[in-house]
């Protein structure tokens, strides 16, 4: 009877143990330390579709549509202006056609990740690169023949040499891959302008 006291306990709990390994064994395919997070699995999915983006990628944007649309005002001016040289003129509707799809492409991103445009005049226009004041606007406006030719070509050449600053910072810090890749095309097709329109100016 002694020999069934002493290991009576002894055998319960052996088999209280066998029946806690059985449970973690079948409970294996479920650790949760292995499950991936409900972010991990987000991104992951949104990597399968190719959308990552940060915040970065949505500076870009919001800040890239004014500089933009104001490349495109300038070319407008410059455009109705008698007495313009054409290879200027040339250069503004370049400018136009390829700065316009870039907006539309932008504006499409920024109501895809859900962040809102940039109301027209509460940019800090001095917190972009390149941008004309006032009263850079308003000298564009008021000169006439080769001296609007040759202002423009000047304004456009700082206006560019800001949007590639912007563009460089994208290429480095941006997530997003046709974002970066629209930064990279605009540092190409800037730089080029902007050998053109120094070309222009030192013919004048």
């Amino acid at each position: 009877m002694k020999f069934k006291r002493v290991f009576a306990p002894a055998i319960a709990l052996a088999a209280v143990v066998s029946l806690a390994a059985c449970s973690n064994d079948d409970d294996s395919g479920h650790d949760m330390a292995s499950m991936p997070s409900a972010t991990e699995i987000e991104e992951q999915e949104s990597s399968a579709q190719g959308d990552l983006f940060n915040q970065q990628d949505m500076m870009f944007a919001q800040m890239m549509v004014p500089h933009h649309e104001q490349a495109i005002e300038m070319s407008d001016v410059i455009l109705v202006k008698d007495g313009v040289d054409p290879q200027v003129v040339d250069l503004g509707n370049q400018i136009k056609g390829a700065q316009g799809p870039e907006i539309e492409q932008l504006s499409t991103w920024l109501e895809e990740w859900g962040s809102p445009m940039a109301e027209s005049g509460s940019m800090d226009h001095g917190s972009m690169d390149g941008m004309m004041g006032e009263e850079d606007m308003q000298a564009l406006q008021d000169a006439q023949g080769a001296e609007a030719g040759r202002l423009f070509l000047e304004q456009m050449i700082v206006h560019h040499q800001g949007a590639i600053e912007m563009a460089q910072v994208q290429m480095d810090e941006g997530r997003h891959d046709d974002a970066v890749a629209m930064a990279q095309q605009i540092v190409e097709t800037q730089q080029a302008e902007i050998s053109t329109m120094e070309d222009l100016l030192a013919s004048m």
